[in-house]
Formats: structure tokens, sequence, C-alpha cells
């Protein structure tokens, strides 16, 4: 199973977007995001949901969870 930080480049790269793009849509630096792609650091659920956005996929995916999971009725 991929690693968050693993599918985080792959949607990167698979957008054609550097890094200084990405963090300018999170509004934070190149090295921070840096920190996200390397996995040295956890994502602020403020930007697991502006990514999520961006690339069209659900948290469950960026996460790298299984798919299937079930959620709860509201």
């Amino acid at each position: 199973m991929k690693k968050h930080y693993e599918i985080l480049r792959e949607l990167r790269e698979d957008s054609d977007k550097t890094q200084a793009e990405i963090a300018g849509e999170l509004n934070i630096s190149r090295p921070q995001y840096h920190l996200y792609e390397s996995g040295k650091r956890q994502f602020k659920l403020e930007h697991i949901q502006k990514l999520c956005k961006l690339y069209g996929v659900s948290s469950d995916y960026i996460l790298g969870l299984p798919k299937g999971l079930k959620h709860p009725e509201r």
C-alpha cells in the first residue's frame, strides 16, 4: 500500500504542477510543502481539504486508505 506522501507526489506530478505551485495554492512555503511530500510533516486538515478539491479526489484516497470503507449514516 502506498504511503500518503507518495500519493501526494504522484497527484502533483500527474497534474504537471511544481511543489511551488501547490504550496502557493495552500498558502505555505515550498520547503514546508516539501516536508509534506517527504513524509516528514503531517498535513493540516485545511490542507487536506484544499488538496482534495484541487485534485478532485477524496481524503480517503490521499491518505492511502482502502476502498470501500463505510461512512456513518446521518
